[in-house]
């Protein structure tokens, strides 16, 4: 894994983390308007990021929007615990 695919990746673990921390807050917090907007530009920078990575990649899950691609390249790519940062 090059140096640019480990980035991105990072990036993508990171706001996918953010997302879900946004979720959890909003669960608690349905009104507070600065937190969905926050939620829906993370989310919206996330989609980008995960569609330029497995454009590029490799599909980051099974349902991928590339995921039909032939040949089916799944079991292909580093396992999570394969990666090193």
């Amino acid at each position: 894994m090059d140096r640019c695919q480990r980035d991105l990746l990072r990036r993508i673990q990171e706001l996918e983390f953010v997302a879900i921390d946004l979720n959890l807050f909003l669960d608690t917090h349905p009104d507070n308007r600065a937190a969905l907007r926050d939620y829906s530009r993370v989310v919206d920078e996330l989609k980008k990021l995960k569609m330029a990575y497995e454009h590029k990649y490799d599909l980051l899950t099974v349902e991928s929007h590339a995921a039909g691609k032939y040949p089916w390249n799944w079991i292909e790519a580093p396992w999570p615990w394969e990666i090193e940062y």
